[in-house]
């Protein structure tokens, strides 16, 4: 199964759990290292949330803001992806708090410190030369004897910053002033210029930053993905893991002849977890670039779509599960989170990762074997694109199943009514769409209905877990990509109109069968799915047909008492899922959906609060606000 077993002597570590969340604070961008999304705190619970209430709002919109604008090309394709948001407009940011101060990264070119119980501002740092923080989230460092608490992360441009967490001001002992340049010649392969920065927050391991970055996707050639660490005090570069392996190196022979030499993408653009217990960092590698073709890239292309299992102190390879082959669908690996399996009378210390096609392995994290068997499947390998050669075989586990539709035939497409059904078809024919198989290469000739499609099953949000009922929960969608590509005036191939998706643009309606986004529930020390319910509704529909599920972002979060909240949909809609069931018991509407993460906390006055950022513009949807809420119940005020 292409995995190499961890590296003697590292096996006899005592086989304990991964760091317990931290209490009361949501100190990290999945709460814990281990990216579990879970929350001990107990304030709010079935019996209760049905009385949550707004706390307080922050606006996180300047007063002297001005919007850009960009113009609209009439000629456009009605699916086709909307063009690009304005740079300071929608944030996919998850808050961290810590100690009662809430940070994040604004959208607006600034990093923000709040009070967590009263949205009050206690800092902001404006970012030089218009750079933009990580898109995603910060990190906090609690710092040593020899230096303060830092709130760290990674910029648009390619910078690494390092505040002090008390004042936003940036450490000095930190590279120049507290900040250090990423883009290092090893990594930009000649091309200082190229694409370069970090959309994800950087993990911690002791004193040590790591880093993943976000590089192009076309051209194939560019900056490297490697992933680093660095001194959290000074700065300076302590390892590297080349992600593409030179001459060598373990998975070298998968890249045939010089292929891998300067090869842009497998990179981390998601969350590195760490056990840190063990020592382990665990990399969720996403596809090469270009990730659509890989006629110039012959070969598995590891560590491309792997999990790779690192000596957090040393960057030294470990071990390494790879979930697809030589991909050319762009459906990368962004989901990873560690967790306790209990099976067969023992507890496995566990790794929980997916690619964007929902097809969920569990893996022994000290091996990085299967728990649940997985087999090598034959899977299509007809293409009309000269050059491409796709893997013959794909990895499938035999539990859980895949968690969203991967396969299309005509007579699945969206009918409810006769204007949906017009709609779809044309659809259909304007981009000659095809019906498509699990792992269908793409094509010349038509446009391969490819699902999940570009925003996933599962995207960079992944799951939560409850460690209580051993469930892992998370949010789903079921909206293809028509993929179809053409040959570029280099020789190459590229996809002949960009990203659009098998929907109908003006109502947003998805051409693929209901429901168009899920909630599911994978007991994990069974394998078998434990619920799954339908995830938002579509209200212009007529009356029974509405619960059709939504188009979703970010993930779950997931309570000591049994809850799950989630207000990712595009509907703009928080709701509290029972953990035992999925059922509904509170819903609450937003100004606006949520692109990211919600968090749960206790301020100092002993208030459990949920809060996110929430500015909208998921998948095209409008902008309709720039405000951080929290929530809390009403009779559970600060202490006196």
């Amino acid at each position: 199964m292409r995995i190499a077993l961890l590296l003697a002597g590292v096996a006899t570590i005592a086989a304990s759990a991964h760091a317990a969340p931290a209490g009361k604070d949501w100190p990290s961008y999945g709460n814990d290292q281990g990216a579990t999304r879970y929350s001990p705190l107990t304030q709010i619970t079935p019996q209760n949330v049905d009385r949550l209430q707004v706390a307080w709002t922050y606006n996180m919109k300047p007063s002297n803001f001005v919007v850009p604008t960009f113009p609209v090309n009439p000629e456009a394709p009605a699916n086709m992806a909307p063009p690009p948001r304005p740079r300071f407009s929608s944030s996919q940011a998850t808050p961290i708090v810590m100690k009662g101060v809430m940070y994040f990264p604004s959208p607006y070119g600034k990093v923000v410190a709040l009070d967590a119980d009263t949205g009050k501002e206690i800092w902001s740092y404006q970012m030089p030369e218009r750079d933009q923080a990580s898109t995603r989230g910060v990190q906090y460092w609690p710092g040593s004897k020899q230096a303060k608490p830092e709130i760290v992360f990674g910029t648009r441009s390619g910078r690494l910053i390092a505040l002090d967490a008390a004042t936003g001001v940036p450490v000095p002992g930190f590279g120049e002033n507290g900040v250090v340049n990423m883009k290092t010649p090893e990594i930009m392969n000649g091309n200082p210029n190229g694409q370069y920065g970090m959309t994800g927050p950087p993990a911690f391991y002791g004193d040590l930053i790591i880093t993943g970055s976000r590089v192009q996707e076309t051209p194939s050639l560019g900056a490297r993905g490697d992933v680093r660490a660095w001194d959290a005090r000074t700065g300076k570069l302590v390892w590297t893991f080349n992600t593409v392996p030179g001459p060598g190196e373990p998975g070298h022979e998968t890249w045939e002849g010089a292929s891998w030499k300067n090869r842009s993408g497998n990179n981390v653009w998601t969350q590195i977890v760490v056990d840190e217990k063990r020592g382990i960092a665990y990399l969720p590698i996403a596809a090469p670039s270009f990730d659509r073709w890989g006629g110039d890239r012959k070969g598995d292309n590891l560590y491309g779509n792997s999990i790779v299992a690192v000596d957090a102190t040393t960057g030294k390879y470990l071990w390494h599960f790879q979930v697809v082959h030589h991909d050319i669908w762009d459906v990368d690996l962004p989901a990873a989170t560690l967790l306790d399996v209990k099976k067969d009378g023992r507890t496995i210390p566990a790794i929980v990762v997916m690619s964007k096609m929902a097809i969920m392995f569990i893996l022994d994290r000290v091996t990085g074997q299967p728990i649940y068997d997985v087999k090598e499947v034959p899977v299509p390998t007809d293409t009309d694109v000269p050059g491409e050669a796709p893997s013959p075989t794909q990895p499938m586990p035999s539990a859980p199943p895949p968690l969203t539709r991967l396969s299309f035939e005509m007579a699945d497409m969206a009918a409810m009514t006769p204007d949906i059904k017009q709609r779809c078809q044309k659809v259909v024919d304007d981009y000659k769409i095809v019906p498509s198989r699990m792992f269908q290469p793409l094509r010349a000739d038509s446009a391969v209905a490819f699902f999940p499609g570009s925003l996933g099953g599962i995207d960079y949000g992944g799951g939560a877990f409850d460690p209580k009922q051993g469930l892992y929960i998370t949010n789903v969608n079921s909206l293809a990509s028509p993929q179809q590509l053409a040959k570029q005036a280099d020789g190459s191939w590229g996809l002949a109109r960009g990203y659009v998706y098998f929907w109908d643009r003006e109502t947003r309606t998805p051409c693929g069968p209901p429901p168009w986004g899920e909630m599911v529930a994978v007991n994990v020390n069974s394998g078998k799915i434990a619920w799954r319910v339908p995830l938002g509704t579509t209200d212009s529909l007529p009356e029974g047909m509405r619960d059709t599920g939504r188009l979703s972002s970010g993930a779950p979060i997931v309570t000591a008492t049994g809850l799950a909240f989630f207000g990712g949909t595009d509907e703009n809609k928080m709701r509290a899922f029972d953990t035992r069931s999925g059922k509904v018991l509170w819903t609450a509407t937003l100004p606006a959906a949520i692109y990211g993460s919600a968090i749960t906390y206790a301020g100092k006055s002993g208030r459990q609060y949920v809060a996110a950022v929430d500015t909208g513009g998921f998948n095209g949807a409008p902008v309709s606000s720039d405000a951080v809420l929290a929530f809390a119940l009403p009779d559970a005020g600060p202490k006196k």
